[in-house]
């Protein structure tokens, strides 16, 4: 298990090493000066760069580190990284980590809400649509399913709002105000991740309840829900544990619009307000957080596929 994980662990920083080379190139790729293109932000609106001196644009270069080699610069940003530094932002002069770690408890409270969401349409539809396959409850489920995998989030965060906030007023429509204000954005965020993992589910119980296990345990006469519960569930739970990291990046890449829709106050929200206002080194922050939590999901993920599923322990002794 030790070696699995260690495995899995140098497999895991190699991406992560990949994952910071790409995030450095971003702001240097992009066409033109990019310098110039943050002051343009942060002077009056409609300005041009006849407004922007010299002096501003180097100064500002200097602070970004972009008058160095690419490998100077590449070497101290990574250097700063590696002691929990990603940088100060632009517009706001704080330092980025701090105001993620200060935004992440919104994002993750809307993130737990949407999974739950998420377990109580997908579970009940996958299980209808395994047991009565073929069936005009799997026909159902299956639609329901299909409709809420097509839906944008940011359309159906639009129709949640005008039905419920608009036309019957029932919820507040935007804003963090208290728990009421969570139930739409966690209805937009976790149904169309629902339809997803309920179309896995039924697809990984259809597979189960054909094994001959499962067979012989019903020949015997198991009764059905003992038989479901106890015997094929478990295993069935593979895949969907398998693409849970997938989940995981559905919520987090989900949140930077839902977060948006409804005005929560989030990590998503911050994101898209860095992006409106070119505040690259946020951005650079961001993606590298974010990438280095999606990483480390899948290292989990894959030490718990090891505990769940027994054929990949004994594949792994066969390679050594």
């Amino acid at each position: 298990m030790l070696r699995y994980a260690l495995k899995r662990a140098a497999a895991a920083v190699a991406v992560l090493f990949g994952i910071t080379v790409v995030v450095f190139l971003l702001l240097r790729l992009i066409p033109g000066d990019p310098a110039t293109a943050v002051l343009l932000t942060m002077t009056n609106p409609g300005a041009g760069s006849a407004e922007i001196t010299m002096a501003d644009i180097e100064q500002l270069r200097a602070e970004l580190g972009l008058a160095d080699p690419l490998p100077v610069q590449y070497a101290a940003w990574l250097g700063e990284i590696l002691q929990g530094n990603l940088g100060t932002s632009l517009r706001s002069r704080q330092p980025i980590l701090g105001e993620l770690v200060l935004r992440i408890p919104g994002t993750l409270i809307l993130a737990g809400a949407a999974l739950v969401v998420m377990f109580a349409i997908a579970l009940p539809s996958g299980i209808i649509g395994a047991l009565y396959a073929g069936r005009p409850a799997d026909h159902a489920t299956r639609m329901v399913s299909l409709v809420g995998e097509s839906l944008p989030n940011f359309f159906l965060g639009v129709l949640l709002i005008y039905l419920f906030a608009i036309q019957l007023d029932w919820l507040p429509a935007i804003g963090r105000q208290g728990p009421e204000s969570l139930i739409l954005p966690a209805l937009t965020l976790g149904t169309g991740i629902a339809a997803t993992t309920s179309r896995l589910l039924r697809a990984s119980l259809l597979d189960t309840l054909s094994q001959p296990y499962i067979l012989m345990a019903e020949a015997k006469g198991l009764p059905r829900g003992r038989l479901l519960f106890r015997h094929a569930l478990r295993p069935a739970f593979v895949p969907v544990l398998t693409s849970s990291s997938l989940v995981a990046g559905g919520l987090l890449g989900g949140a930077v619009v839902v977060e948006t829709v409804f005005a929560w106050p989030g990590v998503g929200r911050y994101m898209i307000e860095a992006i409106g206002g070119r505040d690259y080194p946020v951005i650079q922050g961001f993606t590298l957080f974010m990438a280095a939590l999606f990483v480390t999901l899948n290292f989990l993920v894959d030490i718990l596929y090891r505990f769940l599923d027994p054929r990949v322990r004994v594949e792994d002794a066969r390679h050594g």
